[in-house]
């Protein structure tokens, strides 16, 4: 039975098109009993492949094609050592498993150069229970005879065969069609005649079915940055690299029926099986002489007494409870690991967050401290976690403070060893849009054509191309119509989904008992080593994860507690100031409720306890949306929550009726049907994967189970149908618990000590210009005011001193961190008195001119008694002059008690040049230039109440748009936006016109204009940077890109300068006519409107309204011909600012002025 022993699949990145899943379907269709996989120099697949084969009744044999290199793996001359050869090994037993993983990790840890490479040395270490596969045209013994050296050819073969040993090693017969094949076949042939060594046919799979030779090119040119038919180097030259059968293998080498024999022999010889399900924890070391469960049960009592001093019956029976499951489940050890590195974080004074996912439900954890929020409390449930029923390892995953996490890692790497820990892989795949976008690039269609269809693919959670087609009519319609379309959408749909690269894990590190390269095969992602499996198939092989996650939030926490003086531990949970905060929707900063959706579910919500937050955080996701108005309806008005049966009422009471945690699913079965714990949470996990299958066996048994308790099979049946739905939306309460208190805890702060929070808040988004801007303006709300940065009174980050906030002197540019710790050490001995005495006293080896001109532009040396201009005139002087006393102190040229005497009295004598000071407008273009904001004002305040009046869309609400399904705004809505101009890009389209694409910052943020040739045309005179701007236009967001505005129409500011008819920019441009100026019989401003329910008629009114007069005001509507006065309170006061605002807002042709 012939068996393909050489195939890519799917991991092999870009350069393999067999999804693993119809890969084994088909070979099981083809009467395939066994089957290899061997990916380019990787093992990423091999578990998902063993699983999958397994499942179809198939024999996996795991192996890799590794890249040998032409010298040694550590050789990096580019001219001798960028070539590199292939070679097929297959693990035959255990050890050869277990030396593959060690020659392919040595090939990204010590051998990467272009590819991961082995070489001759370690082959001959590790070759032990491996079997070896001369490989395709790329091996040695192929590129040997392509060069007609047949002795050179001859000598490798007998090596390999040395090394392996002569029932081990095989030389690849293939024939492609390819020229080259031929030759390389006659060599192979003559070599196995002289030599004896055994041959073998393969076929270098790379797809599965003949038409897929397409799918391949396209992901080679999505990997290259091509387009079809261009050259990338790796074409195939061939359509024959399928999944052939044993018919078509039989045919191509007829004369040597051994070659396809021997696949059969080597099947037959490969027997490797994953150890699944059997945990192998680290050991953990205890200094005291007892067992490891009576030390871990110590613990756990000792902490249950300093949490309740005295706990009632009912919380030592959970704990005794929890302590049996975890000593049954064999799970002592992991407690302890855990305990332990978050003890160590806690000693270090490093934040760590009060617990997160399942694990803040057992209350073992809390005793021990690994988790800080009371699952009693807040009824949280055990089995959530950890049950005798679970399959999976359970998981903590800990939050600690940004910044200090790395110290966590580096102590579990010094407890257990460097070669026992190592961080995670994960894949970056072809998702729904990216997939139509990149087919589409590879196509060669035009970026607005591939544009709007991928914009016709529904923002839904987790949508396939699939699911699109049959839910977009408009998409339907496309590919009816278009051609094009319909074969990008076809392709696209075969290759959604396929891995395209690798990255780290933001969070996961593995812990293992022996050298983590002794279970897993390991690879290196930007330095990092990572393992080559992902984070489940490490957690089902057995070994322990853990998520150690940075939460910017616990360090901004911190760093405003300690600012204080206060213990946020020790707060009140139940204080209404802070529930008012959130009734009010002013969450601005507070962690996982600032989005406008969020805000505005608080202020119908009024929540007053933490459980209203914590249900809150639950609901506001895409599932569950649907019940937010039920749920805020029935939680001010309880009397009307109606439940089915009286069971129910104790469970879902807090949240007024509506299922919202998964844990309330699993206590619906356990209460009503009678189902353990642990039962509850494997049918919850069934109905969350919606297997449909499983769940309607399910419904029988808890059918069974309520007829038992006498619960009437209508109504039964009616529960699990929506426990059912529920499911596959409901969440963790546990998760949403503890993160809700961290979001309480942000409030109090803002609250309370809104300077101090507001400072460390924005220090922690330093790297983030939008956020920065968002923060300053929230400041500014609450009354707190920003100073520019200075060198006597700011710190490395923001600082709070009374209502005003101190700029950050890390948010300078071109300052270091050394010369930034300088500044703040030498003040220590006396504020810096003059421009003279800082430099004197900072002539240190940090000090430098550039440095110091960035610290004068930012305003941070205003306090010094001069001015910028002055400053930066002296600066190049005085800098030179302290150098040259440096370097005659440092040569012993002259002695330190004679500076500034003995006839070198420059510090004395110098005197800052009389120069009078820059433009206010060029003060602020220097801070914008230094920090990337507006310090000491803003281009946009005299703007500021116009804008708000009338209701100009805020950059940080657009840049939110598609982040979820309840932001402000979406794809193509319609947004004005007025704001300064801080950079333009003109680039020119195809046809030779030009477009820009302009930054526009308002108080909030910036977003990108995109300014297409038409409008541009007659822009082009308002479009210059520092210029205000008013856009109009329509919103475009796309995947994994910020939200960018696409301008329909550009007029200047609103303000006072604008002439009657003439407005004008700040750039001093004149605007078109803006509204018609006519002499009639009746006074007043006209305003055309389609119909009295013409949506624009309320933002009319509300332009109107700011300009109070005796101005009559009257609306016609078109569709009746007819005017309607409007009342004498609304009359107004026309005035420029207004007309131009009605024009952009109706069209000059609708605004008509008669006096």
């Amino acid at each position: 039975m012939f068996t393909h022993l050489h195939l890519h699949t799917e991991y092999s990145l870009l350069d393999g098109a067999c999804r693993i899943e119809p890969l084994v379907l088909r070979a099981k269709e083809l009467g395939m009993t066994s089957l290899a996989i061997t990916d380019h120099g990787n093992m990423y697949g091999a578990v998902a492949f063993y699983k999958t084969c397994k499942k179809h009744g198939i024999k996996p044999i795991i192996g890799c094609e590794v890249y040998v290199a032409p010298r040694t793996r550590f050789d990096r001359e580019k001219v001798l050592d960028k070539d590199y050869n292939h070679l097929i090994l297959l693990c035959e037993n255990e050890t050869g498993y277990k030396n593959l993983i060690k020659l392919v990790s040595f090939s990204y840890t010590e051998g990467y150069y272009y590819k991961p490479r082995v070489d001759h040395d370690i082959l001959e270490k590790y070759h032990e229970g491996l079997i070896c596969l001369s490989a395709c045209l790329a091996g040695e013994i192929p590129q040997a005879l392509l060069e007609r050296d047949y002795e050179k050819a001859k000598n490798t073969a007998l090596r390999y065969r040395d090394v392996f040993g002569k029932d081990n090693y095989f030389l690849e017969l293939q024939d492609h069609g390819i020229k080259e094949q031929k030759i390389v076949a006659e060599g192979i042939k003559r070599l196995y005649a002289e030599t004896g060594i055994p041959v073998v046919v393969t076929n270098d799979t790379h797809y599965i079915y003949k038409e897929d030779s397409k799918i391949q090119q396209v992901l080679i040119c999505i990997a290259t940055n091509h387009v079809l038919g261009e050259d990338t180097g790796l074409e195939f030259h061939s359509q024959e690299f399928y999944l052939k059968s044993e018919e078509e293998m039989k045919h191509l080498f007829p004369e040597l029926p051994e070659a396809v024999e021997n696949t059969a022999r080597i099947a037959k010889r490969c027997n490797f099986d994953f150890e699944f399900g059997k945990t192998k924890l680290p050991y953990f070391e205890i200094e005291e002489k007892i067992s490891h469960f009576d030390y871990f049960r110590r613990l756990c009592y000792e902490g249950l007494q300093k949490r309740y001093a005295d706990p009632p019956k009912e919380y030592t029976d959970r704990l005794e409870y929890e302590l049996d499951t975890v000593n049954k489940m064999g799970y002592t050890d992991y407690y302890l690991i855990v305990a332990d590195f978050v003890s160590f974080a806690k000693r270090e004074g490093i934040p760590v967050g009060p617990g997160r996912g399942s694990g803040a439900g057992s209350l073992a954890a809390y005793c021990m401290g690994i988790t800080d929020l009371d699952p009693m409390k807040y009824n949280l449930i055990f089995e959530r976690f950890l049950n005798p029923e679970r399959v999976s390892m359970p998981d903590f995953d800990i939050d600690f403070c940004y910044e200090r996490r790395q110290e966590v890692i580096d102590y579990v790497t010094r407890k257990y060893g460097a070669d026992h820990v190592a961080q995670i892989v994960t894949f970056g795949t072809l998702q729904t849009k990216a997939a139509i976008r990149d087919v589409g690039r590879v196509m060669g269609m035009s970026y607005a054509a591939v544009d709007t269809v991928a914009k016709l693919v529904p923002n839904e959670f987790k949508i396939t191309v699939e699911d699109a087609v049959s839910k977009s009519a408009k998409l339907r319609e496309l590919m009816a119509q278009d051609p094009r379309v319909d074969e990008l959408i076809e392709t696209a749909r075969k290759v959604e989904g396929m891995p395209r690269n690798t990255s780290t894990h933001a969070a996961g590190v593995v812990i293992t008992h022996d050298p983590v390269s002794s279970y897993v095969p390991l690879a290196t992602n930007d330095g990092l080593v990572v393992t080559q499996y992902i984070m489940t198939e490490l957690e089902e092989l057995g070994l322990l994860k853990m998520d150690f996650l940075g939460l910017r939030t616990l360090t901004v926490i911190d760093d405003a507690s300690k600012a204080v003086g206060i213990d946020i531990n020790e707060i009140s949970l139940e204080d209404p100031k802070v529930y008012k905060l959130f009734s009010r929707g002013q969450t601005e900063g507070i962690f996982q409720f600032e989005s406008s959706g969020m805000k505005q579910m608080l202020m119908n919500l009024k929540p007053t306890k933490l459980e209203h937050l914590i249900a809150a955080n639950s609901l506001y996701r895409p599932g569950p949306a649907k019940q937010i108005d039920l749920f805020v309806e029935n939680s001010h008005h309880p009397e009307k929550v109606r439940y089915a049966l009286p069971q129910l009422k104790p469970i879902l009471e807090d949240t007024f009726g509506c299922i919202v945690y998964q844990e309330q699913v699993m206590q619906i079965l356990r209460s009503l049907a009678g189902y353990s714990y642990g039962r509850a949470d494997v049918v919850r996990r069934a109905m969350s994967k919606k297997k449909k299958d499983v769940m309607e066996a399910e419904r029988k048994n808890f059918l069974a189970g309520c007829a038992e308790n006498q619960i009437d099979t209508e109504i039964a049946n009616s529960i699990f149908d929506q426990i059912s739905e529920f499911a596959k939306y409901a969440f963790n309460k546990s998760h949403a618990a503890c993160y809700s208190l961290v979001a309480y805890r942000t409030a109090y702060l803002k609250c309370y000590y809104p300077a101090q929070f507001m400072a460390a808040l924005l220090t922690s988004v330093l790297d983030s210009s939008n956020k920065v801007a968002r923060y300053i303006a929230e400041s500014k709300r609450l009354g707190l005011r920003l100073a520019v940065p200075d060198v006597n009174s700011s710190m490395k980050g923001f600082s709070a001193n009374g209502k005003v906030i101190n700029y950050g002197l890390l948010g300078i540019k071109n300052l270091g961190t050394d010369f930034i710790d300088d500044i703040i050490n030498e003040r220590k001995n006396g504020k810096y008195k003059t421009f003279f005495d800082f430099c004197s006293r900072l002539q240190t080896s940090h000090f430098n001119r550039r440095a110091v001109e960035s610290l004068i532009r930012s305003g941070a040396l205003d306090s010094l008694g001069a001015n910028r201009r002055q400053m930066l005139q002296a600066l190049p002087v005085v800098a030179a002059n302290l150098e040259e006393q440096r370097r005659k102190t440092m040569y012993g040229q002259v002695g330190f008690f004679e500076l500034g005497n003995s006839g070198d009295s420059f510090g004395i004598d110098f005197e800052l040049p009389d120069v009078e000071e820059f433009p206010k407008s060029e003060l602020l273009k220097m801070e914008k230039e230094m920090t990337g904001l507006y310090l000491s004002g803003h281009p946009l305040d005299k703007y500021e109440d116009l804008i708000n009046q009338l209701g100009y869309a805020r950059t940080g609400d657009i840049l939110d748009a598609g982040s979820s399904s309840f932001s402000k705004y979406k794809d193509k809505s319609s947004v004005s936006l007025c704001g300064i101009i801080t950079h333009i890009t003109v680039k020119q389209t195809r046809n030779g016109q030009n477009m820009a694409f302009v930054t526009v910052e308002d108080m909030f943020g910036s977003v990108e204009v995109i300014v297409f040739p038409k409008i541009l045309q007659s822009v082009s005179d308002l479009l210059v940077v520092s210029g205000v701007i008013t856009v109009q236009g329509t919103l475009s967001v796309e995947e994994e890109k910020e939200p960018k505005i696409l301008a329909n129409s550009i007029t200047g500011a609103p303000g006072p300068n604008a002439a009657a008819g003439n407005p004008v920019s700040e750039t001093g441009q004149e605007n078109r006519e803006p509204v018609s100026h006519k002499k009639g019989k009746h006074r007043g401003l006209f305003l055309r409107f389609d119909s009295e329910k013409d949506e624009r008629i309320k933002k009319a009114k509300i332009i109107t309204s700011i300009f109070e007069g005796d101005f009559p005001l009257c609306f016609y509507y078109k569709d009746k011909k007819h005017y309607d006065l409007q009342k004498r309170a609304d009359f107004t006061a026309p005035n420029p600012t207004m007309l131009e605002e009605l024009c952009r807002l109706l069209g000059n042709e609708n605004v008509v002025v008669m006096d």
